[in-house]
């Protein structure tokens, strides 16, 4: 169960028929894709701080490193609860953890964390964090 000083959120997907490998579950790379549609719901929905605003702002972030462990396997017909929430942030980026877990028997099938870079879209390079957008991310 994750946990720590900011707030978790919770968003709900359900797995496609594209979503599945030869072996009749959920590929790996998909538990990444997951983790990306629920932080994208969630920057908008809980923190107020949507990707377009960054992207109107010139900024974007960037996955830097992700750690995950896959625990069981998800199939067709799966609903999913993904968890997630900030475990740490500042000027140099964010780490968000993450845990998806089979809606149906509450089990966790995958977690780990997601660690984030800012870049300015225009040069394209990295970029601090501002103070502002560290508050928004905070709670």
């Amino acid at each position: 169960m994750i946990q720590n000083q900011y707030s978790i959120f919770e968003s709900e997907l359900n797995v496609r028929p594209d979503d599945i490998d030869m072996f009749n579950h959920v590929h790996n790379s998909k538990y990444l894709d997951y983790v990306l549609a629920a932080r994208y719901e969630q920057m908008d929905r809980f923190y107020g701080m949507s990707w377009e605003k960054f992207e109107a702002q010139g900024y974007g972030w960037v996955v830097s490193k992700v750690t995950i462990a896959f625990k069981r396997p998800l199939k067709m017909g799966d609903q999913l609860v993904i968890k997630t929430g900030i475990l740490e942030i500042n000027e140099r980026g964010c780490a968000v953890q993450f845990e998806i877990a089979n809606k149906k028997t509450g089990k966790v099938a995958s977690d780990g964390v997601f660690e984030y870079v800012m870049i300015d879209l225009k040069t394209q390079r990295s970029s601090k964090v501002t103070p502002e957008m560290i508050e928004a991310y905070s709670i």
